[in-house]
């Protein structure tokens, strides 16, 4: 059954009040470009560049874009899986840039990460159990009793059973290994999880139910998710606001009815034109995008869009365009729109 015609749960109404869980400010991420014989620095790769955003407490915050526009590297940046080069990353009001990893530890019990790939994230040579209970072995003091009996839950709580707990990944289809990541995420009863693009090696008609199954557990756990796609039709079913990236930066972000309704960059409009639609009444335009994605090496001056853009005009070339409030927690950056 395709996606469209599964039933996915999106609840959670639109509360841009709510109380903010993480905030990234002017995050910025930079590959060195080695080079000659005594291997210098002759450039750097702007996988994130200048990127601020904000996570409310209980949502899921969707950050979409084509291949290469730094949505995976950004999520690894705010985790600190990754070091960032410049800018500030806040969790629950706290400053965790720069902490070591001494003092960073305690955070992590509250930041979690769903990768992409479910066989190559979990280790073949351990077992179910034994993935689930490693986070509690080094994170908390629980006997082995207590990480049995949390392991077991867990297995249950995603669908799976408990005679699951003795085997190995290899002996798991891609959406059951999927749902072993989920639990083994959930080991610490973390506030926040990002989801690497959680489904996008799945099937289909298993995606879907993944899907339902994260939207239940974030009602239950009272989660807090950044939802990293390429897929615009799966971000519409699970989310409740949208970041638009492009080249790493930001180009639009909206609650996601504004954003679906009422794309402003010709960078969303392009994208939302591709997607499949069966409804013939509300069937976009497609619209072409000429060239490839630059190189983040050395990308456009000015709007990093300009070089694809069909409305480009001679302001893009020289200045870049800032993020602007059109109301409503609608912000997009176009000149369009200044």
């Amino acid at each position: 059954m395709a996606l469209s015609e599964q039933k996915v749960r999106n609840d959670k109404s639109e509360n841009t009040e709510n109380e903010v869980l993480v905030k990234v400010s002017h995050i910025k991420k930079y590959f060195p470009i080695k080079g000659g014989v005594l291997k210098r620095t002759i450039g750097h790769i702007k996988a994130v560049d200048d990127v601020s955003l904000e996570v409310k407490k209980g949502e899921t915050l969707g950050v979409v874009g084509e291949s290469g526009s730094g949505k995976s590297t950004l999520g690894r940046v705010i985790l600190r899986l990754l070091e960032p080069t410049e800018g500030e990353i806040i969790f629950e009001n706290n400053n965790i840039s720069h902490l070591s990893n001494r003092k960073l530890r305690d955070y992590r019990k509250n930041m979690q990460i769903v990768f992409q790939d479910p066989f190559a994230s979990l280790n073949s040579k351990m077992s179910v159990g034994e993935l689930i209970e490693e986070p509690l072995l080094v994170q908390t003091s629980q006997t082995k009793t207590e990480r049995r009996k949390k392991a077991i839950n867990l297995l249950e709580k995603v669908g799976l059973r408990e005679s699951d707990r003795s085997k190995y990944p290899h002996e798991f289809s891609g959406g059951q290994r999927q749902r072993i990541s989920i639990a083994r995420a959930l080991a610490l009863n973390p506030k926040f999880i990002i989801c690497d693009e959680p489904v996008s090696a799945l099937d289909v008609s298993i995606q879907a139910q993944v899907l339902n199954l994260m939207a239940d557990l974030q009602d239950e756990f009272n989660l807090t998710y950044l939802f990293i796609a390429h897929d615009l039709s799966v971000v519409k079913h699970i989310c409740d606001r949208v970041a638009v990236m492009y080249l790493g930066r930001i180009a639009e972000i909206a609650p996601k009815k504004s954003l679906y309704d009422n794309p402003l960059h010709p960078y969303t409009q392009a994208l939302l034109s591709s997607v499949p639609s069966t409804d013939v009444r509300h069937r976009r335009e497609k619209i072409h995008l000429t060239g490839d994605l630059p190189s983040p090496a050395s990308p456009p001056s000015g709007c990093v869009f300009r070089t694809r853009c069909p409305q480009v005009h001679d302001r893009c070339s020289v200045e870049r365009p800032e993020l602007t409030d059109m109301g409503d927690g609608h912000y997009v950056a176009c000149h369009l729109y200044d």
